[in-house]
């Protein structure tokens, strides 16, 4: 049975440290291959905030044109709003029964698993991989079966960052892949 990692995100945009985590967890996991799900609307993050869902999709499409084992995915802009990820992770098991689905978290998130939907569900049916994120220790869960902590190198880069810089106009090049920051440039996105 083929083992798929999820990586559920806003992409808000997709940067370098994203990359590197769906690159660590395809080539350095027991996955076959990442899926980086663009999540439309995250129920515990304000909708305002984010962009367009298209133009984050299209940052998302450009940053994986050449990438290896990993690739985008749009399944939740066909399904209900905001997007929980017991709905995503159930809709995905009952399209692809062949592949085996593992969630991929960091671990800020994984300290808030608690307040997501049917958090125990998640829990009992499925694998959550855990990248380490800066001051988010994530022990407490480290004998959890379904809680696999890896080594994954740990990034100090954020959107929320990259965004604060875009609008202050400072130089981002190498926090994006290229044509991302291409697109960005050529439809002036984050200025305001």
């Amino acid at each position: 049975m083929q083992k798929i990692g999820l990586f559920f995100g806003s992409f808000n945009p997709i940067h370098t440290g994203h990359l590197i985590i769906a690159n660590y967890m395809a080539n350095h996991t027991d996955l076959s291959e990442v899926w980086l799900i663009v999540s439309p609307h995250n129920p515990l993050k304000k909708k305002d905030s984010l962009l367009n869902m298209y133009d984050r999709l299209e940052m998302v499409n450009l940053a994986l044109e050449e990438a290896e084992n990993i690739r985008p995915n749009d399944i939740e802009f066909r399904l209900p709003q905001p997007s929980y990820t017991i709905d995503t992770l159930i809709h995905l098991q009952d399209k692809y029964p062949s592949k085996e689905f593992v969630l991929i978290m960091g671990s800020d998130n994984l300290l808030t698993l608690k307040k997501w939907k049917n958090y125990e569900i998640i829990l009992r049916d499925f694998s959550i991989y855990v990248y380490p994120r800066p001051l988010y220790d994530a022990l407490e869960w480290a004998d959890h079966p379904s809680v696999t902590l890896t080594r994954t190198p740990l990034m100090e880069i954020s959107s929320t960052f990259i965004r604060q810089a875009i609008k202050a106009r400072k130089n981002v090049r190498y926090f994006l892949p290229n044509k991302v920051l291409d697109f960005i440039d050529k439809k002036g996105l984050y200025l305001s």
